[in-house]
């Protein structure tokens, strides 16, 4: 069951499904990368006052399941997600598919919109598993 967020003047389930793409699509994260990506977007969405629920995917795209306030537009959030990840990422590892930048400046993302919300987290649960 989803929850509802109540602020002192509205009630929300906003939920946004966001996806990221590495710089020219390049093949660079491996498994503490993505332990520490889930850690930088928690960080971030604490100090917001957002929920990062889900995050997963493969060595050239990340996933993320996230829950926030009607006070924050899709593009802010990924503003701040995308820019303290590639920032902390670049400085922590080294990782950069060029001179300054991780992530390609395009994101994708969909609002959560019938679908029950268990099934968008399954779907990043199972993102960059082998099919059997």
């Amino acid at each position: 069951m989803q929850q509802l967020r109540r602020g002192r003047h509205s009630v929300s389930a906003i939920y946004v499904h966001l996806v990221f793409v590495v710089k020219y699509r390049r093949k660079i994260f491996q498994e503490q990368h993505s332990q520490r990506m889930h850690e930088i977007f928690a960080e971030v969405g604490k100090s917001m006052g957002f929920t990062v629920l889900e995050v997963n995917g493969e060595p050239d795209h990340v996933h993320l399941l996230v829950e926030h306030p009607p006070k924050y537009s899709v593009s802010t959030l990924v503003n701040h997600l995308k820019g303290v990840s590639s920032r902390l990422l670049r400085k922590e590892f080294g990782l950069s598919p060029s001179s300054e930048h991780l992530w390609s400046p395009s994101y994708f993302a969909a609002s959560w919109g019938g679908a029950p919300i268990e099934v968008i987290r399954q779907y990043i649960e199972q993102q960059g598993e082998k099919p059997p």
